[in-house]
């Protein structure tokens, strides 16, 4: 649900804002049941690493299976791939894009960067990766939902603003479907991270399903159209 206030307080112009955006999700869900009544049910392709995975959480209980839930939730019945790959880099995103293009889907959600940031590679090769990457599933008509990371820390700032900055940059230059931060409100949180502070938990999982969904469905409209 859409809060058109916060904190008790709202100004015209956060009120409309709110408005707007909401009249946009329900104009996405409308489309998006028209395609389901139609016959056609929507593919969606996760493709990453660990995090799109579902390292170290049951079965059943990654992003791509949860996410595939919410969808249906929400009365979108689409089917969503689990392209995820523990311990894989840009590169390696890459180098088996093609063979998961072969599915025909009709949205992509880029999760890809994380363990190159772990790594210290070049941020300028990971640039490159997806560049071409999402170059490549435009090419077959898709539409793409690029999702950002960030650097540890103790990488330097001046690798972490680089690292970072990457991903807006892309989602710009190629005009995709951009949410900032995979992990946001995930991230550094004891509660809803394993013991290695990193991957989260199926409950984490649950949280970042939810703050992306409505990101997902305007994605999905998007194909609908």
């Amino acid at each position: 649900m859409i809060s058109l206030s916060r904190h008790g307080a709202t100004s015209p112009h956060t009120y409309w804002a709110a408005y707007r955006a909401f009249n946009a999700l329900v104009f996405a869900m409308l489309m998006l049941v028209a395609t389901a009544e139609a016959g056609e049910r929507p593919v969606v392709l996760a493709l990453g690493d660990s995090l799109t995975a579902g390292y170290g959480v049951a079965p059943g209980r990654a992003f791509p299976e949860q996410l595939q839930a919410a969808l249906r939730d929400n009365g979108v019945d689409a089917k969503v791939i689990n392209g995820g790959v523990s311990g894989d880099t840009s590169a390696g995103g890459l180098a088996r894009l093609d063979w998961l293009l072969s599915d025909k889907p009709d949205l992509v959600i880029v999760e890809l960067g994380a363990n190159d940031g772990l790594r210290g590679l070049d941020p300028d090769n990971t640039s490159d990766n997806l560049d071409r990457i999402i170059a490549r599933i435009r090419k077959t008509g898709a539409q793409v939902l690029l999702t950002g990371m960030v650097a540890p820390p103790n990488l330097g700032a001046e690798y972490g603003e680089k690292f970072a900055s990457l991903y807006p940059t892309l989602a710009q230059k190629h005009g995709t479907a951009f949410y900032p931060f995979f992990l946001d409100g995930v991230a550094m949180d004891p509660a809803l991270n394993q013991e290695d502070g990193i991957h989260p938990t199926a409950e984490g999982v649950a949280v970042i399903v939810s703050n992306m969904l409505p990101v997902v469905i305007g994605g999905l409209a998007e194909v609908a159209k």
